[in-house]
């Protein structure tokens, strides 16, 4: 698995990650909504930690400076 992922990229990741948990924590957001918002935030979180993502795989895509 090659990172696909630039630092930028996965900070931007992180930062998206930890507002959705919040908006869901603090009750801003609530529900359906909610749940989407926390499983967004996950797969974030998670990608960002790894520095690849299945999805700019698929398209080709990479934010990596580094080749």
């Amino acid at each position: 698995m090659k990172k696909n992922m630039g630092t930028r990229d996965r900070t931007i990741r992180m930062v998206t990650a930890v507002v959705l948990a919040l908006l869901y924590f603090t009750d801003i957001v609530s529900g359906t909504l909610g749940w989407v918002f926390i499983i967004i935030a996950a797969v974030f979180l998670l990608t960002s930690l790894v520095g690849y993502c299945p999805l700019y795989s698929l398209l080709g895509i990479t934010t990596n400076r580094k080749r």
